[in-house]
């Protein structure tokens, strides 16, 4: 079965191909164009090119995974609904990933620090131990987070690296695609039902609709 994994909710505009077929898990390509204000524009041609370097086209695909996050509001909303749309025009599952959770697979064994940058100075944040989350995903100033970790990961760890007072693996800044599908596989090869994709904000929107209403004579 061929699964399609897409992340959205860090600077990075992720696309990646694998094959989960017969009980193995293969990758058939990954796509990443770091750019935190062009993921409607640059999605898209990402998945188009991770599908037909490997040769397949959307109507191959079997499932989907997306990137739930935590992330800004207005990227993190590319991700989700595209593959939403996606999943309902081809007839076929798609699964919500916590962002973190892959960047904490990836980390491998011992205690680990997730951050990704949430702007305004702050980060997103979890704690992970051998690979598995053991706090819930936040947001806070650097300051303020609790550093319960041997090391760190994240584009959020290296720029408040200063902060943090750990040792940052700085080839782990953004989420894989292919980590989304290997923590979703269970799902995918349970045949489950797809997920509702809620996004994972922690916050407000950075743009929220005006509530004071204007006299339109002034």
């Amino acid at each position: 079965m061929l699964v399609l994994g897409l992340d959205t909710a860090t600077p990075a505009v992720t696309a990646a191909l694998a094959d989960v077929g017969g009980g193995a898990f293969r990758g058939l390509g990954e796509r990443r164009t770091v750019d935190p204000r062009a993921h409607g524009e640059l999605l898209a041609p990402q998945i188009q090119r991770v599908l037909a370097e490997a040769g397949y086209r959307p109507r191959d695909l079997g499932a989907i995974v997306a990137g739930t996050g935590p992330g800004p509001f207005t990227g993190l909303r590319v991700g989700l609904a595209t593959a939403a749309a996606m999943g309902q025009a081809l007839g076929i599952p798609a699964y919500g990933v916590c962002t973190l959770d892959a960047l904490g697979r990836a980390a491998g064994p011992g205690r680990v620090l997730v951050a990704t940058d949430a702007r305004r100075r702050e980060v997103y944040y979890a704690t992970y131990q051998d690979g598995k989350r053991v706090t819930e995903p936040d947001v806070a100033k650097p300051a303020d987070v609790v550093v319960d970790a041997e090391r760190a990961v994240g584009e959020g760890a290296l720029k408040y690296s200063d902060v943090f007072g750990i040792p940052i693996d700085d080839r782990l800044l953004y989420p894989s695609g292919e980590a989304l599908i290997a923590l979703a596989l269970d799902k995918i090869r349970a045949g489950a039902n797809g997920d509702p994709l809620t996004p994972l904000y922690l916050r407000r929107p950075d743009a929220v609709a005006s509530v004071t209403k204007k006299n339109v004579l002034q």
